[in-house]
């Protein structure tokens, strides 16, 4: 038995709790996770119950939850490779804006407090399948997107695969949502997708 799994029995946790995802925010007290334990799925913020215990934080690649005075802390669940994934071609550096998808512009001020409501629901209705090349994750497959989103808004499109954002590689689920600090003091989001087998540049000015 590892550490883990004896911590979680030890403490009263389901052995089989698990991190799927996490969006960190400026303000700790509006970071979200995603906890899984016996096939359901919560989402949760700092201070609420889950399973049996209490999330009392959420920082890069970990939940921590207090079971009756003891803390348990889950790693992010990191992402295997699927081998019957398609395989992603090399994309250009610069590939060319959709012209159905032209460049959007947004109020910062807008997007944060969208966020603070659609967060939830983004969490609960995206569904990500990752793509490898080469045995390596290469990017991931939005199958299922909630519309009227921050996510559709921006230009995504369910059967889009997302390879890059802001330059950076996606090559793991922990990549993509730590990505999202970094971009909340960005003046531009530019994301690379595959659409239909050719890829394409999605951008958002925030002003």
């Amino acid at each position: 038995m590892g550490p883990l799994l004896f911590l979680a029995t030890l403490a009263g946790a389901p052995a089989d709790l698990e991190a799927v995802g996490i969006i960190l925010s400026r303000r700790p007290e509006a970071c979200v996770a995603i906890l899984r334990s016996g096939g359901r799925a919560r989402v949760v913020g700092v201070g609420e119950a889950a399973f049996g215990g209490r999330v009392s934080a959420i920082v890069p690649g970990r939940v921590s939850l207090d079971f009756g005075g003891e803390r348990l802390d889950v790693r992010l669940a990191g992402v295997a490779a699927s081998p019957s994934s398609p395989p992603v071609s090399a994309a250009a550096s610069s590939p060319a804006e959709d012209p159905s998808s032209p460049a959007r512009s947004m109020e910062r001020r807008e997007m944060e407090r969208r966020l603070g409501q659609e967060v939830p629901r983004i969490l609960a209705e995206t569904t990500l399948v990752p793509v490898t090349d080469s045995g390596q994750v290469a990017g991931f497959t939005l199958t299922r997107l909630p519309e009227g989103t921050l996510l559709t808004d921006a230009g995504l499109r369910p059967g889009d695969v997302l390879t890059s954002v802001n330059d950076v590689p996606i090559d793991s689920l922990s990549t993509l949502i730590s990505l999202w600090p970094r971009l909340q003091s960005e003046s531009d989001i530019r994301a690379v997708v595959l659409r239909n087998g050719q890829p394409v540049t999605l951008n958002v000015h925030l002003r």
